[in-house]
């Protein structure tokens, strides 16, 4: 009598890091994903955003990277990620700068970033962008609307205060939390609409 073994893997994500004010997003992300061992996380970082991190949240660009499973070089098209036939579950931009949306919205392929977002587009998986850019002109919103109508879910972090936050990692907790729904992703980052008190992340 024979017996199925079932392999359970990983879910690949994959993570973009954009040069746009904000990177705390995705620095959060990193971190709370590293609790999720069912989780496999793919980083994409642009030059600007390790400048913005160092600025930004005193980090050193390489402790952000060790957070995740695998880097790959902004310039490495050849990367898995930059294939359909690769599966993962989709892609965060957290922050994605007007720059990055741009790219996306034209299919304009110039390094990995763009091309694993353009892959989750035409493969219909989740792409979801967390722009930051205000205020907001009629060519940026041209270009919201055009993601958005290709696929992409436009998740700004504009947080919520009936929550009633104290303090900054409230907000980007708000925000990161509402990321990770959109993937089903089980987290306490924040207090839900008439629900108990957040508690410490799992």
């Amino acid at each position: 009598m024979y017996h199925t073994v079932r392999i359970m893997r990983k879910k690949k994500i994959v993570i973009g890091i954009s040069g746009a004010s904000g990177t705390i997003y995705g620095v959060r992300l990193l971190e709370t994903l590293k609790h999720h061992s069912e989780i496999e996380t793919h980083l994409v970082i642009s030059d600007t955003a390790k400048e913005i991190i160092e600025y930004e949240n005193g980090l050193n660009p390489n402790e952000v990277m060790e957070l995740s499973d695998i880097v790959h070089p902004i310039n490495d098209l050849g990367a898995e990620i930059s294939s359909g036939s690769y599966l993962t579950e989709g892609m965060i931009i957290a922050p994605c700068s007007i720059k990055s949306l741009s790219g996306i919205a034209n299919s304009y392929n110039d390094n990995l970033l763009i091309r694993a977002a353009d892959v989750c587009l035409k493969e219909r998986r989740k792409l979801i962008i967390v722009l930051r850019e205000t205020p907001l002109h009629l060519g940026h919103l041209e270009l919201m609307t055009k993601v958005t109508l290709c696929g992409a879910t436009l998740l700004p972090p504009m947080p919520s205060f009936y929550n009633n936050p104290k303090t900054i990692d409230d907000i980007i907790n708000q925000t990161v939390g509402k990321v990770l729904d959109t993937f089903g992703i089980t987290n306490n980052l924040f207090k839900r609409w008439k629900d108990e008190e957040a508690g410490d992340e799992t």
